[in-house]
C-alpha cells in the first residue's frame, strides 16, 4: 500500500512539476503528445508589476476589439491569477494579437509578456494545477500520505544535488505565473512545513539554494508575496532550524554575502555609493533589503548554549558583516560649501534607508556576543582589526601638530571639519562602541584582561571619526553649512532620531566616552577643541580677555558662542551619561525610565505620544509598560479628550536640563515646564544637575575631566567674559553651561565624601583645584 502510493505521489507530482516549469509553448514533453493535433492557440497575456491597469485594459481594447467592461475583466483575472487567455484560435489570429500588443506596451518600458501557447500545452499547465490541489486534499485525510509525499518531493532525481522536484519547483519559480506560484507554496505549506523532520530537510534545501533564489527573486518583476523566498519566515524564525542553519549550511554567512553582491555601486574607496542609481538599480535595492528581514529572522532569538561549531560559524557571519560595515564606514562624505549654494541637493536617502534597516542587526548582533564570552572577545579583537583597516592611513596628507595649554601637551593632526570631508555614516567604530561598553556590562574586561587587547588601542584614533561627526552636527547647528541645503540637514535630524540614534549618535557619545576614559583628561579635551576649531580662542595668553570686540566679525562671534556652548554640552555629555548598563552602575530598566522621566518633564503625554519617543527594539518593543508606573501616573480621559500620563512629583528631582536625547526645542519646553512647576510650589526655580549614579570601573576614570586643568582654564575664561565691562563675546547659555558643569563637580566630590570611608579614599578635589588652579589633584 505505502509502495503503491509512494508511486502514485511519484507519477503525479513528477508530471505537474514537469508541466508549470515546462517552457516550450508549441509542443509537449515526450510520451503527453496527443495523436491528432489541431491549429488551436491561445494568445496568453501575462502579469508583471510594471504596467498599470489603464495601459492594459487600453492595449487589450486595441488588440483584440473588445469592449472595455470585457477588458477590465482580463486585466483583474491576469492581476489575480498571473496569466489570462485573451485570444483563441489558430496561429496567425493569435500572433496578430501578440504583436499588437507588444508594440502598444514597449514605448517608455519593457513590453508586457505575451505567449502564444498551443491549446494542449495549456489544457496540461492547467491540469497540472488541479493535480498538485488534489494532492493537497488527498495528505489532509492521514500524517502518513503527508510524509509520503514529501519523501517524494525531496528525493533527489537522477542529476545529484538540487534536482529534487521540490529544488525544481522552486528554481523555477520565478519563471512561473501567479496562481502556479500559489497552488505549490500551499502545497509545501500543508506538507513540508507541516512535520518536523521534514520542514529541516526542507530548510537545508533552501538555505543549499538560498544565493541563486535571491539572484532570480531581483529580476523577477513580481512582489515578495508571490516569491518562493517569502518562506523565508516559515523557516528561519524557528530557533532550533536557524541555528542549524547557521552551522550546517553558514546561513548568516551566506545572506550576508548575497546582500553585499547585490550593492555592486562603489566609489573608489570600496564604499557603497548611491549617487547615481538608475530605477532599475533602485529596484533592486528596494528588493535587497528583504535579504536584511531574513538576517534578523535568523538572529531574533539568542542562543542559551554555544557549541565550538556554532561560535566558529558566528563569527565567519560577523566577518562578513564587518565586510559589510566597512563598504558603509565613510560613505556619502559631504564638503562644506562656501561662497555659493550647493546647486543640486545630493542623494541622501538611500544611505538612510540601509542604516535604519541594519539598526536592529547591529544591535542583535552585539546581543548575541553578550551571551558568550568567547564570542565576545573574538569579536571585539575583529571589530577592532576592521575599524584599525579603516583608519589605515587617516592621517595621511593632515599635518601633524601640537598642541599645548594650561601646562600640557599633546600630538595630534590639523584637521578642520568645515574644511575636509566629513561623513556621518561610521558603522564600524558604533559597533566596536557597543561591544567595548559589553565588555564592562558582562565584567569580561575585569575576569579575562589578558585575553583583550586594551593596551593595544589607540583612543585618538577611536575618537576621531565619531568627534568629527558630532563637530559636524555642533557647526550645523552654528549656521556654518547653510549652504549645503536641506540634504544635510535631514541626515542631522536622522541621526539624532529615535529611528537612528541608538546606533549613531549614542554610540558616537559611547566612543567618547570610552576614548576619554583610555586618555589623560587634558589630552582629550585639546583635542576636543581643536576638532570645534575653538582651540585658538582659549589657548592664547590673554584668552579671558577674548579679540577685541570692535575688530570682530559678529557672525563670526554668533558661531563662535554657539560652538562654544556645544562643545561644553558634548562635555557634559561624556562626564554625565551614565545611564547604559555597562558605563554607569544602572540596569535596563533605569534607562528607559529616565528616557520617560525626561519626556514628560516636557508636558503630561498620551501613551502613544510616549511609545513614538522611546526606541523599539527588533520586536517593536520599548520596554515602556515595565517601568511607567513607578514614574507615571495615568490621568483618566474626561467626556473628550484622552488619557494622560503625568510624571509623579518625586521623580521630577531626576530631570537634567541638559538631557542627551532633548532636541533645542524639546529643552526649552522642558525648561519652561520645571520652573513653572517650582514656582508653584513655592521651590528655587533654579534647575541644578541631578544625582548621577556612579560609573562602571572601565569608565571611572571619566569624572577626571570635571577637574583636570583645561576644563577648569575654560569654565574660568568662559567666566571672565561675564564679568568683562565690554561684554558680547559670550552668551547667557554658555554662562548656564559652565555653572551647570561646577554644579556636576561639586555633586561628583560630595558622593565621593559621602561613600568613603576615609579622607586618603578621596581622589576628586574640585573645590581645592578652583581655589587654587593650576596644581595636579593629590
Amino acid at each position: 500500500m505505502i509502495a503503491r502510493t509512494y508511486n502514485v505521489f511519484s507519477i503525479v507530482l513528477k508530471y505537474a512539476v514537469d508541466m508549470l516549469t515546462w517552457e516550450k509553448e508549441d509542443e509537449l514533453p515526450p510520451g503527453l503528445e496527443p495523436p491528432y493535433r489541431g491549429d488551436t492557440y491561445y494568445c496568453m497575456l501575462f502579469n508583471d508589476e510594471v504596467h498599470t491597469y489603464e495601459q492594459v485594459i487600453y492595449t487589450l481594447q486595441k488588440a483584440v476589439s473588445c469592449t472595455q467592461k470585457e477588458a477590465v475583466s482580463f486585466a483583474t483575472t491576469v492581476d489575480r491569477d498571473g496569466r489570462k487567455s485573451v485570444r483563441y484560435g489558430d496561429f496567425q489570429f493569435c500572433e496578430q494579437a501578440k504583436s499588437v500588443i507588444v508594440r502598444n506596451t514597449s514605448r517608455q518600458s519593457k513590453p508586457l509578456r505575451v505567449q502564444v501557447m498551443h491549446s494542449s500545452v495549456v489544457a496540461h499547465q492547467c491540469f497540472a494545477l488541479k493535480a498538485l490541489v488534489w494532492l493537497g486534499h488527498v495528505i489532509g485525510y492521514s500524517d502518513a500520505l503527508r510524509r509520503i509525499l514529501c519523501q517524494v518531493g525531496l528525493q533527489k532525481g537522477p542529476e545529484g544535488e538540487y534536482s529534487s522536484l521540490v529544488d525544481t519547483l522552486m528554481l523555477c519559480d520565478s519563471k512561473m505565473w501567479k496562481a502556479a506560484r500559489n497552488v505549490y507554496h500551499q502545497l509545501f505549506m500543508s506538507s513540508l512545513l507541516m512535520d518536523p523532520k521534514y520542514k529541516k530537510l526542507f530548510a537545508i534545501q533552501f538555505a543549499k539554494n538560498y544565493r541563486r533564489l535571491q539572484t532570480d527573486f531581483m529580476e523577477d518583476d513580481h512582489e515578495r508575496v508571490v516569491s518562493v523566498t517569502s518562506l523565508s519566515v516559515q523557516l528561519f524564525t524557528v530557533p532550533t532550524v536557524a541555528r542549524m542553519l547557521i552551522v550546517e549550511e553558514n546561513l548568516m554567512t551566506t545572506i550576508i554575502r548575497t546582500f553585499v553582491d547585490h550593492l555592486r555601486h562603489r566609489d573608489l574607496q570600496g564604499r557603497f555609493q548611491f549617487e547615481r542609481y538608475t530605477a532599475q538599480q533602485a529596484f533592486k535595492f528596494r528588493r535587497v533589503q528583504s535579504l536584511i528581514g531574513d538576517l534578523k529572522y535568523v538572529l531574533i532569538s539568542r542562543p542559551s548554549e554555544w557549541t565550538d561549531k556554532l561560535r566558529e560559524k558566528f563569527l565567519e557571519g560577523l566577518d562578513s558583516f564587518l565586510e559589510l560595515l566597512k563598504c558603509m564606514q565613510g560613505m556619502d562624505p559631504v564638503v562644506r560649501q562656501v561662497g555659493q549654494h550647493i546647486e543640486m541637493e545630493p542623494e541622501w536617502e538611500a544611505a538612510f534607508t540601509l542604516q535604519m534597516k541594519l539598526t536592529h542587526i547591529i544591535s542583535m548582533m552585539q546581543e548575541w556576543c553578550a551571551t558568550d564570552e568567547k564570542v565576545l572577545v573574538e569579536s571585539y579583537k575583529k571589530c577592532l582589526t576592521a575599524l584599525t583597516h579603516c583608519h589605515s592611513g587617516f592621517t595621511d596628507g593632515e599635518q601633524p601638530i601640537t598642541l599645548s595649554m594650561c601646562g600640557h601637551s599633546v600630538d595630534t593632526i590639523r584637521y578642520c571639519v568645515s574644511q575636509e570631508k566629513v561623513s556621518i555614516h561610521l558603522p564600524v567604530s558604533r559597533l566596536l562602541a557597543g561591544l567595548h561598553v559589553l565588555l564592562s556590562k558582562t565584567e569580561v574586561a575585569y575576569r579575562f584582561p589578558e585575553q583583550l587587547p586594551l593596551s593595544e588601542l589607540s583612543p585618538p584614533m577611536l575618537i576621531e571619526h565619531p568627534l568629527r561627526c558630532l563637530v559636524l552636527c555642533a557647526q550645523v547647528h552654528a549656521g556654518m553649512w547653510r549652504r549645503n541645503g536641506f540634504s544635510l540637514v535631514n541626515q542631522i535630524y536622522y541621526y539624532h532620531n529615535v529611528k537612528c540614534r541608538v546606533e549613531m549618535f549614542d554610540k558616537d557619545l559611547i566612543m567618547l566616552q570610552a576614548g576619554a576614559s583610555m586618555m589623560d583628561p587634558n589630552h582629550f579635551l585639546m583635542i576636543v577643541l581643536s576638532r570645534f576649531e575653538l582651540y585658538h580662542i582659549f589657548s592664547s595668553a590673554d584668552c579671558r580677555k577674548r579679540y577685541n570686540r570692535e575688530n570682530a566679525n559678529k557672525d563670526v562671534v554668533q558661531q563662535n558662542n554657539t560652538l562654544i556652548e556645544e562643545m561644553l554640552h558634548l562635555v557634559m555629555m561624556v562626564v554625565g551619561e551614565r545611564f547604559s548598563p555597562g558605563i554607569g552602575q544602572v540596569q535596563d530598566c533605569d534607562e528607559i525610565r529616565r528616557e520617560i522621566t525626561h519626556q514628560l518633564c516636557i508636558r503630561a503625554m498620551a501613551h502613544s505620544e510616549l511609545v513614538k519617543a522611546l526606541p523599539e527594539n527588533e520586536n517593536k518593543e520599548t520596554g515602556m509598560e515595565r517601568v511607567i508606573d513607578s514614574v507615571a501616573s495615568f490621568k483618566k480621559p474626561g467626556v473628550t479628550g484622552r488619557g494622560l500620563y503625568e510624571l509623579r512629583p518625586e521623580c521630577a528631582k531626576q530631570f537634567n536640563l541638559y538631557f542627551y536625547h532633548y532636541s533645542r526645542a524639546d529643552q526649552s519646553k522642558a525648561e519652561e515646564a520645571q520652573r513653572k512647576v517650582k514656582r508653584q510650589n513655592g521651590e528655587d526655580s533654579a534647575l541644578p544637575p541631578p544625582v548621577l549614579p556612579p560609573f562602571c570601573p572601565l569608565f571611572a576614570s571619566l569624572v577626571n575631566v570635571l577637574q583636570c586643568d583645561v576644563l577648569l582654564g575654560m569654565l574660568g575664561a568662559v567666566l571672565q567674559w561675564a564679568v568683562e565691562p565690554s561684554g558680547g563675546h559670550w552668551s547667557e547659555s554658555m554662562l548656564q553651561r559652565v555653572l551647570h558643569l561646577m554644579g556636576m563637580a561639586l555633586l561628583e566630590e560630595q558622593q565621593q565624601m559621602e561613600s568613603s570611608s576615609e579622607d586618603n579614599d578621596v581622589t576628586f578635589n574640585f573645590t581645592l583645584k578652583i581655589s587654587r588652579p593650576g596644581e595636579a589633584p593629590t
